[in-house]
């Protein structure tokens, strides 16, 4: 006999906002004509981009700071025109880049127990696009590696440690860049674009590995993310505006697997996924809603699961990644959903009975731990993320500050090195760590040679006051 009702057991997830002290209330949410998500968050700090005068600013909140933020409470503000996109490291839950319409790229280092004062001074700027930069993207296994994109139709692909750029696909795309995603283990990227084209790139061997033309045939802003097993998940918009969401083979991308229809709404649809439970969640910016469904390897491939609705359309949105969850309440996403004035979290659990931990609802999921460094990685190396078990919940470790090495300031050019530079990048980034151990070698003994020259005046200064303290004395 037929099943009626495909078995699953996230048909029941439900979502519910938290109560009215538990968010974040009176903050100007930017009003940016951008299609970022203009929120991120991790297991310590929610981010959001605010209304700044004369420059682009975003608010880090630690998460227990709930209530009425004040007018005053510190910001960061070290860019020259409005910020249009954040990340938080994966890697180091203390680091966050921004991209904006002042054409840079910043990383930025946030103190321990969050800002107390409003921090200007970022660790590294990064100065490559010759247009504003509307996406910035951590690579998911390697440490230090950060995508940004920009209004100059070229990515960048940047060694954070030493502040370079070494990839520069500039050439790939002739329009506009939406969004960009990298795979599970980081060795490909996918690119929705608005020439309809949905692009799968290896960023090191500087080739397009596949293309699809007219993904989504509407004129309005489509998105492209990866998915665990390779597949790529694209949403956009038909030719009649009806919004539409497809799942993509890159092997084979003549036909989708999939392709669901779903409203006729103009609001982009923004994909957040989770790949341990290969649940996506879609919020359409300007909606009221968050619609998810769950991948599964059986026709139709892409389920709907449920709608969570509320009164008040969205903003933007923040993804907790899900070390940052509580495991004891079975939750298994959790949004930070941004109103004019305020930040909503909301909360989608799975019921169950049992009180005890459900290792089916947790597979191991991907630590704060990177698996590469960003050398090796340029070097052609590629590695899964590094899983831990939630078992006994997340216990934060000691995130490392974030330290950038320049090779040598005089030598470094702010325009991206080009195609033709860049068939040595992979060499150039083998003997990064000898240059910067030569480098730190000559400072240290620099250093030295002017302590000791201190160290003899000194000697000589106390030989001659001591000199005429005994004349004195006589």
């Amino acid at each position: 006999m037929r099943r009626v009702v495909r078995q699953s057991k996230f048909r029941h997830v439900f979502g519910q906002a938290v109560k009215n002290d538990q968010c974040y209330d009176d903050i100007r949410v930017s009003r940016v004509t951008w299609d970022s998500s203009f929120c991120a968050v991790n297991t310590k700090f929610v981010a959001i981009i605010i209304e700044a005068s004369g420059g682009g600013a975003f608010l880090v909140l630690p998460l227990h700071k709930t209530g009425r933020i004040d007018k005053s409470y510190p910001t960061v503000c070290g860019h020259t025109g409005p910020v249009l996109d954040i990340d938080w490291c994966p890697h180091n839950d203390h680091v966050i880049a921004s991209g904006s319409e002042d054409c840079t790229v910043m990383v930025w280092q946030i103190p321990e127990n969050g800002l107390t004062l409003s921090l200007t001074d970022p660790v590294v700027v990064l100065e490559g696009h010759s247009k504003r930069v509307g996406i910035v993207a951590w690579h998911p296994t390697a440490r230090n590696v950060l995508l940004s994109a920009g209004c100059d139709n070229a990515v960048i692909i940047w060694n954070v440690g030493t502040g370079e750029p070494l990839i520069n696909l500039d050439d790939m795309h002739q329009d506009m860049i939406y969004n960009v995603s990298w795979n599970r283990n980081g060795s490909l990227i996918c690119t929705a674009s608005k020439d309809k084209k949905v692009r799968v790139i290896d960023p090191r061997k500087q080739e397009i590995v596949a293309e699809k033309e007219k993904a989504h045939e509407g004129a309005r802003p489509m998105r492209a993310i990866f998915l665990s097993d390779g597949n790529v998940f694209t949403t956009g918009f038909s030719r009649m505006s009806e919004r539409q969401l497809a799942l993509w083979n890159p092997k084979s991308m003549d036909e989708p697997i999939a392709l669901h229809e779903m409203d006729t709404s103009n609001g982009v649809l923004l994909p957040f996924y989770d790949p341990d439970t290969s649940i996506i969640y879609l919020c359409g910016k300007g909606d009221s809603s968050i619609r998810y469904f769950e991948i599964t390897d059986e026709s139709p491939y892409v389920h709907y699961l449920n709608t969570f609705s509320s009164k008040e359309p969205q903003r933007g949105m923040g993804f907790m990644p899900k070390r940052g969850l509580d495991v004891n309440k079975c939750e298994i996403a959790r949004f930070f959903k941004l109103h004019e004035r305020k930040c909503e979290p909301i909360i989608m659990t799975v019921p169950r009975k049992s009180d005890l931990f459900q290792d089916d609802l947790y597979p191991d999921t991907a630590g704060p731990e990177a698996a590469l460094e960003a050398e090796d990685w340029f070097e052609g190396k590629n590695a899964d993320p590094i899983l831990i078990s939630l078992k006994h919940g997340y216990i934060p470790g000691k995130n490392r500050d974030l330290k950038v090495v320049k090779k040598n300031i005089l030598d470094n050019k702010p325009a991206a090195n080009k195609k033709s530079d860049l068939i040595s990048a992979p060499k150039k980034a083998a003997d990064t760590p000898n240059t910067q151990n030569e480098a730190k070698l000559d400072e240290i003994l620099k250093e030295l040679k002017s302590l000791k020259d201190t160290i003899a005046y000194q000697d000589e200064r106390i030989a001659k006051l001591e000199q005429q303290m005994a004349k004195i004395a006589v």
